[in-house]
């Protein structure tokens, strides 16, 4: 009787350990590159935003109004140029935290990216049109083959890519002197009345 005890607590406990070593770890560090790809991947945005997930469109000018200022901690990625296919992702994904720890704003000017430094700034253009975005690399992505960034809803919006979903982008790196010039710009040109009197 106390050899099958004693033979049936030992099955428990092998199986017990066998399980518990073939669980991941529910705990991040805090650099992205240590996390395993697919644990990064399990909760990341793999397409855009449906239309009816957008909700009322949002407007840009919020976005860019309430831009925060790009801090002396930015990563100099400068020397960065890369050219594919980028994506959006919209309102299934709102308030939901990114890779940096920020929550997720489709209004923000952001952009998720598989390698770039977090807290990176990069131009993404719009081969098409040539219409350009500076945007704040804040999450890890796509997850989706052939494709290089997913960008929010409101950068899609900017560059013309909100109704198609994706589109042959150009990405810059840019230094923190110019993407400081850049969002400026931005917020200027996004500010000014244009010439029939509309905002």
């Amino acid at each position: 009787m106390k050899h099958r005890f004693r033979r049936s607590l030992g099955i428990l406990f092998v199986f017990g350990a066998f399980t518990g070593c073939a669980m991941q770890p529910t705990t991040q560090t805090g650099s992205a590159s240590r996390v395993p790809a697919v644990a990064q991947g399990a909760n990341a945005p793999v397409a855009f935003g449906a239309a009816s997930a957008v909700p009322g469109a949002g407007d840009t000018s919020k976005s860019l109004a309430d831009a925060k200022p790009i801090d002396d901690g930015t990563p100099d990625i400068s020397d960065f140029k890369q050219v594919g296919r980028a994506s959006w992702y919209g309102g299934h994904f709102v308030g939901r935290r990114t890779a940096s720890g920020e929550r997720y704003n489709m209004h923000a000017l952001t952009a998720a990216h598989k390698t770039l430094p977090l807290a990176s700034y990069v131009r993404v253009t719009n081969m098409s049109n040539h219409k350009a975005v500076v945007v704040k690399i804040n999450d890890r992505g796509p997850y989706v083959r052939g494709r290089v960034i997913d960008l929010s809803y409101a950068a899609a919006k900017l560059l013309g890519l909100q109704h198609a979903g994706t589109g042959r982008v150009q990405i810059e790196g840019l230094t923190q002197q110019e993407a400081r010039a850049e969002q400026a710009e931005m917020l200027a040109s996004n500010n000014t009345p244009s010439k029939d009197g509309g905002n």
